[in-house]
């Protein structure tokens, strides 16, 4: 069993629950030093001095690590820098829930490469950099070269090859364990339940969800709607205008628990997506796992969640209101054409990930650092 020092910035909605999971499932001893899930940009800006001093205190009371596994919202280099006296020597791990190349900027953001920059020195001071999908490893790998042939001398373009070498692809565990199965014998419900379960910011794109059910609801398409997930905005006015609109089809508004979301995912019939940007998709594979019929986008980590049931799953660019139309009228054939993804989906439970973990993070004690960049 070796001992590893978990460091999680942004310790909050999915960046929680990965750190969470990790640490209740795996068989190695997890410690953790962590930050509330907030103020992002200060976390990679600031972050690695405050949390080293945190790591100081955990390395003096448990001992020296065998292995760091750190999140990506902070600047590894400066924080193996602040560590460097009492560490003592690890492998180290970068695990990128998202990375800040192929992040969309929102409305009142100005493009900068500041936090990209810090992406890639942080990749570049890992011995392994680990990816929650293919999807999101694909787009880094293509983005790197551009952001580093900015550079006015000093390029650091030759380093890409190595670190590309050390990267690896490793999805996040899902906490599925009590998520129920709908079952082949499920009934039809006579109202379908739509669920949208994503956090309330710009990248999910809300309001094309809010605009296709709108008008459906104007063509008198029956359905109810649940509208759940963290809001991360002080004026949420797309979701508040929706629940105007929509009126008494929605059931359910707001951030809810975990038992009322697990009865939820129970009971709903549809998720949907009209995400900008989804690395992973935490949210939308809890909700397939409980049989939900997925509509989502042929586009960005979808592809490669769903496999062979694409046709049943995903639908085509400015294809959401037509398809959602399609799912709603005829509900039994599109379950029985998603027949099985609900199982095929569960390979992202924590109890069948964490092997993968355990056994990477013991390879790395056993081997040790291989060195950064070089």
């Amino acid at each position: 069993m070796a001992r590893i020092l978990l460091v999680e910035p942004f310790h909050g909605g999915s960046h929680g629950a990965w750190a969470g999971g990790l640490m209740a499932h795996s068989r190695h001893d997890v410690v953790a030093v962590s930050h509330p899930g907030a103020f992002w940009r200060w976390r990679m800006r600031g972050a690695a001095l405050t949390l080293a001093q945190a790591t100081d205190e955990v390395v003096h009371e448990h001992g020296p690590p065998d292995v760091v596994l750190v999140s990506a919202m902070v600047d590894l280099a400066r924080w193996l820098g602040f560590t460097r006296r009492f560490l003592g020597d690890p492998a180290v791990v970068l695990y990128l829930h998202e990375n800040q190349l192929a992040y969309p900027l929102s409305p009142n953001q100005k493009a900068d490469d500041e936090f990209p920059l810090c992406n890639w020195m942080s990749m570049a001071a890992a011995d392994e950099v680990w990816c929650n999908s293919s999807f999101q490893l694909d787009g880094l790998l293509h983005a790197l070269p551009a952001l580093l042939e900015m550079a006015p001398d000093e390029p650091h373009t030759g380093f890409l090859p190595s670190v590309a070498g050390r990267c690896h692809v490793v999805p996040v565990g899902v906490d599925l364990a009590d998520v129920p199965s709908r079952g082949s014998g499920a009934q039809l419900p006579e109202v379908p339940l739509v669920l949208w379960n994503q956090r309330w910011d710009h990248d999910k794109n809300p309001s094309a969800v809010f605009n296709a059910l709108g008008r459906l609801a104007d063509e008198g398409v029956a359905f109810s709607v649940a509208v759940v997930g963290e809001n991360v905005r002080a004026d949420p006015r797309e979701f508040t205008a929706a629940r105007e609109r929509l009126g008494d089809r929605v059931v359910q508004f707001g951030f809810v628990g975990r038992e009322d979301y697990v009865d939820l995912l129970g009971r709903a019939d549809v998720v949907v997506s009209a995400a900008h940007h989804e690395f992973f998709g935490i949210a939308v594979v809890e909700a397939m796992a409980a049989g939900c019929v997925p509509v989502l986008p042929d586009a960005l980590s979808y592809p490669g969640l769903v496999g062979g049931w694409a046709d049943a799953a995903l639908y085509p660019e400015g294809g959401l209101t037509d398809r959602l139309r399609e799912v709603l009228v005829d509900l039994p054939a599109w379950r029985a054409r998603a027949v099985g993804l609900d199982d095929w989906i569960r390979r992202f439970d924590w109890r069948t990930v964490v092997s993968d973990y355990d056994e990477r993070l013991e390879g790395l004690a056993t081997a040790g650092p291989s060195r950064g960049a070089n």
